[in-house]
């Protein structure tokens, strides 16, 4: 059976991003990310919900993610899904979903109201090709 397990998500960062190190010292940063989705109610009213999702990114993405990045400011996830599941010490059993962020892209400018990305932080992953996407080329290098 085929599967595929991929997100992507445009949402503004909760809190600020935590920098932390594994014991095999690789950087892992966690954050949080809200999104939202505006609709009509039945009655013809314009209704927001607001998701919260936690998000994990690891490697050298991480430490730029954490040195770049602050609470309210934009950004693009992609990753996967991944459940965690879990004990409480009174026995209770508890899980909830995050993205383990394979690749981003930061939205606007230095103070999040647009322009450029710092430079080098333009497309980090985490893991593999170092751009997220390719860059966008001059009209003028269009062959048609």
């Amino acid at each position: 059976m085929a599967s595929f397990n991929r997100i992507i998500l445009l949402g503004n960062l909760t809190r600020d991003p935590q920098l932390s190190y594994t014991p095999a010292n690789t950087p892992v940063c966690k954050f949080g990310i809200a999104t939202n989705h505006r609709f009509k109610d039945r009655d013809g009213a314009m209704r927001e919900e607001v998701c919260f999702v936690d998000c994990t990114l690891f490697g050298r993405g991480a430490e730029v993610f954490n040195q770049y990045m602050q609470k309210g400011r934009p950004v693009l996830v992609e990753g996967r899904l991944q459940l965690n599941q879990w004990t409480t010490p009174e026995g209770e059993k508890r899980s909830k979903h995050e993205v383990i962020v394979d690749g981003f892209q930061f939205v606007g400018g230095r103070d999040g109201a647009g322009g450029e990305a710092p430079a080098g932080a333009r497309g980090e992953r985490s893991r593999g090709p170092q751009s997220a996407s390719e860059p966008i080329q001059d009209d003028d290098n269009i062959p048609f």
